[in-house]
């Protein structure tokens, strides 16, 4: 499903029109990439999902056509867990 498959979803579920299903959803992104960004708070949809940003240490890794080691520095990654309603449906329940 796409992005606009999923707005249409959306408004005839909620029974809004598509444009308004559009804003919701982009403005879910927004707040949602806002607060994973400050990193202080998870964003958790309960039973559904749950956003939050996570430290990756600095590590060693090979360059897989040289073999040489390289240097990949700290940072910052995104961590995307399924609630329970997410995983049963997952499994067709």
């Amino acid at each position: 499903m796409n992005r606009s498959e999923l707005v249409a979803a959306l408004a005839d579920r909620a029974e809004v029109t598509r444009k308004d299903a559009d804003a919701v959803l982009a403005a879910f992104a927004e707040v949602t990439g806002e607060v994973v960004a400050k990193g202080e708070e998870k964003v958790t949809i309960p039973g559904f999902l749950t956003f939050e940003r996570t430290h990756r240490a600095a590590r060693t890794a090979r360059n897989p056509q040289t073999g040489d080691p390289i240097e990949i520095p700290a940072g910052y990654s995104v961590k995307v867990s399924a609630g329970s309603k997410l995983k049963e449906a997952a499994k067709g329940k």
